[in-house]
């Protein structure tokens, strides 16, 4: 077995592991309420808080699997989750839950051990698709939904928390064993990373996405079992099923999220995706009947797990050079979007006596996020025309409608001697060699306001008023109206193309 094919094996059977033990609290939540007595605020939060480290520690965690690998980190992980689930099984307050929930957060947290490790192993043209698979793992907190509820109506829930407690144990010696120990190792300062991205607008437009896909997914996931049985007054059991099979489903469409945006550009995809996720949003609002919230709920998964493939792809895209310390910032502020929904939509129940606020608050930002793709999608096509531009070999110079330079390309200042500085506001006369005659730059312009383009042979001069050969094409760029809004003037010297 190749190498990085046992590793994605492994890591993401260590993900699934770390994802089941990350929703016990909420799985188990309509059981330990009636042990615990809480009210809907405190069920909230204690649902809510194991977000808190799951999120905010994928950043150390990101960095330090670089450092280390990722065998020493699944491992430490693993051993450090055996306290928290001491800890919940043998609860007896509010807090002690909370306690051991926030510790149960790095389960949650090691999903950026994975994302960094894994494309070490492959070529970027898999990335999509091998992110996608390790993300697959969510799969851990269906299991977890659909199991406990059954084994807990069997063996009472703390047996079923103290159950986990081998689960955790076997997959820190698994990887102990079968982990890599010569994975390749980065270990540039964790500061100096930061500083490298955190400037870069498109870290936080892709956080902004990833908050609102994987948000959405966590959110329903530690949300849905209690949701169904207060509101909808499901069986325990019934309500962990669907909560299952919504995970079931938004985990099985993340690796094709990531296959997708290997075959297709990721912004198209996330476009569909957040319109997608802005109409589910809205239907919620509504409160509606159980098959129609049903219906809601299948539209966030589908798209959510798409979604989520498919910003993975982005991340490397963008960052190939920090891709690992971005992993880990872009997948943190995706997991505090799992933190804030349960809460919001209880403080707006206890207000307003609905959700309608809650829901609509995730329309919202999927049309917020819809807006930002759009308009990533074409700046990312601006941003690929002003590298045709600046790498092109033949010298280019725009002007606007007055003959006015605005720029040139670095193959003009390297054919002409003049740098953008020397010729911008000025006019391309500037070249002129006194070679040609009035007429001969009369007739240029006439073919430009008649044609629209002109092209043939003319000698300029260089800054060091060396007089040159050039082949020079000209074309009036128009706007919608038919206006004229600038020319283009791309030419080379003819000794070059012999």
């Amino acid at each position: 077995m190749k190498i990085g094919t046992k590793q994605l094996f492994i890591q993401t059977s260590s993900l699934v592991a770390g994802f089941m033990v990350w929703v016990i609290i909420s799985s188990l939540m309509p059981f330990i309420k009636e042990d615990i007595h809480l009210t809907s605020t405190e069920i909230a939060w204690a649902t809510a808080v194991p977000v808190i480290l799951g999120s905010t520690l994928r950043v150390p965690i990101g960095y330090w699997t670089n450092k280390y690998g990722a065998r020493i980190l699944f491992c430490l992980s693993f051993l450090i989750l055996l306290i928290p689930i001491v800890i919940i099984s043998y609860s007896n307050s509010l807090w002690m839950i909370i306690l051991g929930g926030l510790m149960l957060g790095l389960g949650g947290a090691v999903f950026s051990v994975g994302v960094t490790s894994l494309p070490k192993y492959y070529v970027k043209t898999k990335h999509g698709l091998i992110n996608g698979i390790y993300g697959a793992g969510n799969i851990g907190t269906a299991i977890t939904s659909f199991m406990a509820p059954f084994l807990a109506t069997t063996f009472g829930w703390r047996n079923t928390v103290k159950f986990f407690f081998i689960l955790v144990l076997l997959f820190s010696i698994l990887n102990f064993i079968f982990g890599d120990k010569q994975e390749r190792k980065i270990t540039h300062s964790l500061s100096v990373q930061i500083k490298g991205v955190y400037k870069n607008p498109k870290l936080w437009v892709l956080s902004l996405f990833y908050f609102v896909t994987f948000g959405a997914f966590v959110a329903f996931t530690i949300y849905l079992p209690s949701f169904l049985v207060t509101h909808f007054e499901l069986d325990k059991m019934d309500a962990g099923i669907r909560t299952a099979g919504f995970i079931a489903l938004a985990t099985f469409f993340r690796p094709v999220g990531g296959w997708l945006s290997d075959k297709i550009n990721p912004l198209l995809i996330l476009m569909v995706v957040f319109f997608s996720l802005t109409f589910a949003g809205f239907l919620l609002s509504f409160t509606p009947s159980l098959p129609i919230y049903s219906f809601g709920c299948l539209l966030v998964a589908f798209f959510a797990g798409i979604g989520n493939g498919a910003i993975f792809k982005l991340v490397p895209l963008y960052f190939s050079k920090q891709a690992g310390i971005v992993n880990g910032i872009v997948s943190a502020i995706g997991g505090l979007g799992g933190f804030f929904p349960p809460l919001i939509l209880t403080i707006f129940y206890n207000w307003t006596g609905h959700y309608a606020i809650g829901f609509m608050s995730l329309s919202e930002f999927s049309l917020a996020s819809l807006v930002i793709v759009i308009w990533l999608f074409y700046q990312d096509k601006l941003e690929l025309s002003q590298k045709i531009v600046y790498h092109s070999i033949d010298g280019i110079c725009i002007t606007d409608a007055n003959g006015i330079i605005q720029n040139v390309n670095p193959a003009f200042s390297r054919i002409t001697g003049y740098k953008l500085e020397d010729v911008v506001g000025k006019t391309p006369s500037v070249l002129q060699s006194g070679e040609h005659n009035n007429d001969y730059y009369r007739s240029m312009w006439e073919s430009l306001l008649t044609k629209g383009y002109w092209e043939g042979i003319i000698w300029n001069k260089r800054k060091n008023n060396e007089i040159y050969k050039e082949w020079l094409t000209i074309t009036a760029i128009k706007d919608d109206a038919g206006s004229i809004k600038n020319y283009v003037a791309m030419f080379y010297e003819p000794k070059d193309r012999l």
